[in-house]
Parts: C-alpha cells; sequence; structure tokens
C-alpha cells in the first residue's frame, strides 16, 4: 500500500504540471474544447493512443518492480540502515535513482531522509487531491482549469494572498495536528508583532489626521487674506449675471 501511494504521488505531480501546462501549450486539435484529455473530459484518437502507450508502459515497470529487492543497491543498504528499527524490507519508492544526489541534501542521517520522503508523500497527497478537482471542475463547468486563473493570468489576487498568507503566519499558526482541540494560536512573537502593527496603523492614521489638520489651517489662513476657496464662486456668480438666459 505504500509503494502503491507513493508512485500514484509522483505520477500525481507529474499530472498536476502537465495538465495546465497542456492547457496553455498544446495546440487546439490535441485538447477537447480546451481542455485536456482526460476520462471525463474525452479524448481525441491520437491522445487516445498516447494516454494508452504511457499507462502500458508504468504497467510494465510497475509489474517488473512490484516485488523487487532493493537491499543490495547503493540507496538500499542506506535505507536499510535507517529503517532497521522498523522492518527489513527497505523504503517504498526506492528505484536507487538519485542522478544528482539530493537524497541526503537535508542532512546526511536517518533524520535527515525521512524529511525528504515525508515532504515528497505530502506533496504527492496535496497533487492527488488537486488533479481530482481539476477533473472534476472541468467535467462540471466544461471550462479549462487555466482559464481566468489567478496562476496563469498576471493579476494583483495572488501577490495579495500571498502577502496576506505570509502575514498571518507570522503572527499565528495551527496547533498540532495530532492533538485535539485544534487551536489557532500566536507564534512565539505573534501577539507582540500584532500590536506592534496596530500600533504603527494607529500612528499612521494619527499623523495623516495631523498633517490633513495642518494643511486645513494654511489653507483656511490664505482664504482668510485672500478668498481664494469663494473666489471661484464669486466669478461664475459675476458672469452668470451678464447673461440674460443664463
Amino acid at each position: 500500500m505504500q509503494e502503491s501511494e507513493v508512485r500514484h504521488a509522483r505520477l500525481a505531480m507529474l499530472a498536476a504540471v502537465g495538465w495546465p501546462m497542456s492547457e496553455l501549450l498544446a495546440p487546439s486539435w490535441m485538447l477537447q474544447n480546451g481542455c485536456a484529455p482526460s476520462v471525463l473530459n474525452g479524448v481525441n484518437p491520437l491522445s487516445f493512443v498516447a494516454i494508452v502507450g504511457f499507462l502500458g508502459a508504468a504497467g510494465f515497470v510497475e509489474y517488473k518492480t512490484s516485488l523487487r529487492q532493493s537491499l543490495s543497491t547503493p540507496m538500499g543498504k542506506i535505507h536499510e540502515k535507517d529503517m532497521s528499527a522498523v522492518w527489513k524490507y527497505g523504503v517504498a519508492g526506492d528505484y536507487n535513482w538519485d542522478p544528482l544526489n539530493l537524497y541526503s541534501s537535508c542532512g546526511d542521517d536517518y533524520k535527515g531522509r525521512k524529511g525528504l520522503r515525508d515532504v515528497e508523500l505530502s506533496h504527492g497527497r496535496v497533487a492527488m487531491l488537486g488533479i481530482t478537482y481539476f477533473a472534476f471542475w472541468e467535467a462540471l463547468t466544461g471550462n479549462p482549469i487555466v482559464e481566468n486563473n489567478m496562476l496563469f493570468h498576471p493579476n494583483l489576487l495572488a501577490p495579495a494572498l500571498a502577502l496576506g498568507y505570509a502575514a498571518w503566519s507570522n503572527i499565528y499558526e495551527v496547533s498540532d495536528l495530532s492533538e485535539y482541540p485544534i487551536e489557532i494560536k500566536y507564534t512565539n512573537e505573534g501577539e507582540m508583532k500584532l500590536k506592534r502593527a496596530q500600533k504603527g496603523i494607529a500612528d499612521i492614521l494619527d499623523n495623516a489626521k495631523e498633517s490633513s489638520a495642518k494643511t486645513k489651517k494654511v489653507f483656511d489662513d490664505i482664504d482668510e487674506k485672500t478668498g481664494i476657496y469663494s473666489a471661484p464662486g464669486k466669478l461664475i456668480d459675476s458672469a452668470r449675471s451678464t447673461y440674460k438666459y443664463w
């Protein structure tokens, strides 16, 4: 089951990128009314052949590797050492493939490698939810997922949401999800940051009011001496009085 989840997660991460990219870049004849070909959207003959070919290749790889032993590979030996306290069958999803040597980039020990496996799995689960949403949205609306989407059409909403989330996460945090009840609470310095921000906003408003009052006083003094406020009105009344049928 762990192997199955990791494989689905990896395919979903590829699909979460490939689905919108195909709608943005592929020629119209490869799409279904602008939507990516899928089970719910339908497929054209060429896309059908490509999908069957890919699934056939993936199925063959799964068949050949479903009962594989990875303990003899270099990464398998690392897995065996890391997992020795858990079980003897290595780590799900190990294909002994890491050409850029990223597997130990977060720490060359079992904790760092486990962290990367957790990250891969969490991203994969989000991607599985994502492509499920893609499929149902397009089936229900008939519109491509990239249409009117803030991530693919530049607008101010995406950066505004990102800045809002960054500000929120500096002040609040969610409690441990494994503990009940789940709470939203201040970060270590969250309450202080919030009070500082509130004070800063209050100071800006006070300064604006003070500046506005000073500006008004200056213009009131000028008007008292020159009548600059009332002059336009007097000029208009004077002009109107020269015309009988104004």
